[in-house]
């Protein structure tokens, strides 16, 4: 069985992170991991980003994370892959399959509605899973949920600060039957042996984001919690 983190951050990108995306690299090929899944924050989130600039530098300067992540991942032989972590009035969506073209092809993606942007991503052969539905917290108003146009639940996250969120989420999971999805959530530095760990396992390996689009659709992952 092969180990994806499906859920993580880098300093650059995310305001609330501070590893970097060559640390995170470091910090998850010693943990073990086959392949990791950057999601930083997007561009309507908790991002660096400066959103005066213009569309073609806000999406270069959104990816920069993920190709630092990316380049050590090379060095060390880890897999890292893209995604991102779109923000709807407190309601967090994890989106794979897209990358920097579709952002630079699709300048308007922040300017429509929530169902309009994911069903742009499924146009393109994406998925959408939706993070933590469950999570209370200052920023989060009212829970949402959109179970006509996300993919699958992420029903173990290591950010959640109580288990009782993350057992709602599997209940919500079971009641569309969503595929289920875990991840860290990591955004800092992490011991080795510690809980925070979370993932997925499958049996084929993870290479492509194309990969982790088909496990998704069929159901061919197994949440992880508490490596």
């Amino acid at each position: 069985m092969f180990l994806t983190e499906t859920h993580m951050h880098t300093a650059e990108v995310s305001a609330c992170a501070s590893a970097s995306g060559a640390f995170q690299a470091e910090q998850y090929k010693a943990a073990g991991y086959d392949t990791i899944i950057i999601t930083d924050h997007f561009l309507n989130g908790n991002t660096t980003v400066d959103r005066s600039l213009p569309w073609e530098q806000q999406v270069e300067n959104f990816c920069v994370g993920y190709e630092n992540a990316k380049k050590r991942g090379d060095e060390i032989g880890l897999n890292v892959l893209f995604g991102l972590e779109y923000a709807w009035s407190g309601c967090d969506l994890l989106v794979y399959g897209v990358d920097k073209k579709w952002l630079l092809d699709n300048p308007n993606c922040l300017n429509m509605d929530v169902q309009e942007f994911c069903d742009r991503v499924h146009i393109a052969d994406g998925v959408i899973v939706h993070a933590h539905p469950f999570r209370e917290a200052n920023y989060i108003r009212e829970m949402k949920f959109l179970p006509l146009y996300t993919d699958a639940v992420e029903v173990y996250n290591a950010g959640n600060r109580m288990e009782k969120w993350n057992e709602r989420a599997d209940w919500y999971a079971e009641q569309y039957g969503f595929v289920k999805t875990a991840g860290s959530d990591c955004h800092h530095a992490t011991e080795k042996d510690s809980e925070n760990y979370f993932g997925v396992y499958t049996k084929n390996k993870i290479v492509t984001i194309e990969d982790f689009v088909r496990a998704i659709k069929y159901g061919e992952i197994e949440a992880l919690k508490h490596r």
